[in-house]
């Protein structure tokens, strides 16, 4: 190319092409290298100044470490809207602090428990967790009770050892506080050793409890209580270990009064635990949608998709839900086949047994741990 350049002048562009054996259209193309169309900015996208104000709440220390959608959710309950959730993606994406998720594992297919909650109290998940103590080798153990429906965490303890007792005062104060009745709930589980104890067994008998537990090594067989996990032991100001029990308690007891009315879960349309454990959703919901049509009166070129919706709860919550047949509509959906029986709103049906009992007297003196 520099050759030919250099004699084009004299002999032409042409005859220097062809005894090079180069194509003109390649010099031409040097010449003037292509540059791709810039795309036009849209009226309605916001400005240098507006991307600036939503860069600086996401970076702001409230908002550090949450996602977009839960820093929307929580801006439009504060009669405040920036921008979709979509856009501050964006905004994010093109400051390089984005990055993709990685593909799951998918497992194989089993004999699966199935249990649906479509309200509050209808079915409960609790499991155990180690948590480090100050030396190696010593461990602490969280007892969670949770609310599949409203991720509300009804019940919680730490104590020294994992032990069936421990788990059965446990219930029995949360039934309590709860205001549980026979034939009601449902409580789900793992099969670790407490779980499968008689003496919870006992309990949950006389209290008209149905029992439920997931397959053997398969902890997908109780997602609500292995998130909670997660979330909590990632929170930020969890210590790498802790001195004592005291210690835990004091931890924990600020983790999940910020779980239950300050973290908005996407699971239940951003809200928290404690506006649908306590039947607040409608209220919050509306005065969300009344922010976003405030906002799309003002902007609506900004809103490509038309007026915006008001959100809604999920109508059922599942474990392990059924797969679609041709017969069976899919889980959650209004419609139904005319010649299915009646499904039931809770999960009875899916319960190992039901035996009829009735509330036990509260206990004298409630563990100190229990809370």
């Amino acid at each position: 190319m520099q050759a030919t350049e250099e004699l084009a002048p004299q002999a032409g562009v042409a005859p220097i092409c062809e005894a090079i054996g180069i194509s003109r259209a390649s010099l031409y193309r040097r010449r003037r290298p292509h540059q791709p169309p810039r795309r036009p900015v849209p009226a309605r996208a916001l400005s240098e100044s507006e991307r600036q104000e939503v860069l600086q709440v996401l970076h702001s220390e409230r908002f550090i470490d949450a996602a977009p959608a839960q820093v929307h959710a929580t801006l439009l309950e504060e009669d405040s809207y920036l921008c979709s959730p979509r856009t501050m993606y964006r905004i994010l994406a093109e400051s390089g602090e984005v990055r993709e998720r990685r593909d799951q594992l998918q497992h194989p297919r089993y004999a699966r428990p199935e249990l649906v909650a479509t309200a509050p109290k209808q079915v409960w998940s609790w499991d155990i967790t180690k948590l480090k103590g100050p030396v190696k080798l010593v461990y602490f153990y969280l007892y969670v009770i949770l609310d599949i429906f409203s991720r509300y965490v009804v019940g919680w303890m730490i104590a020294e050892a994992e032990n069936a007792g421990l788990a059965e005062q446990l219930i029995e104060q949360s039934c309590i506080k709860q205001g549980i009745t026979p034939d009601q709930l449902t409580l789900h589980a793992d099969r670790g050793s407490p779980m499968r104890s008689k003496t919870v067994a006992q309990l949950l008998a006389e209290l008209g409890i149905d029992k439920s537990h997931g397959r053997p090594r398969v902890s997908n067989d109780n997602p609500f209580s292995e998130a909670l996990f997660k979330t909590a032991k990632y929170r930020p100001a969890m210590p790498d270990r802790f001195g004592g029990v005291p210690h835990a308690r004091e931890v924990f007891r600020g983790v999940f009064d910020w779980y239950n009315h300050g973290h908005h879960h996407s699971g239940i349309a951003y809200l928290t635990p404690a506006i649908v454990h306590h039947g607040r959703a409608d209220e919050v919901l509306d005065r969300r949608h009344r922010a976003r049509m405030a906002a799309y009166l003002m902007h609506p070129d900004r809103f490509v998709n038309g007026p915006p919706q008001r959100e809604r709860l999920p109508e059922a919550v599942w474990i392990n839900a059924p797969e679609k047949t041709t017969h069976q509509d899919a889980p959650g959906s209004t419609q139904r086949d005319p010649d299915d029986p009646e499904v039931v709103p809770g999960c009875r049906t899916y319960g190992s047994f039901t035996t009829p009992g009735v509330m036990p007297r509260e206990l004298a003196a409630a563990p100190e741990a229990a809370h």
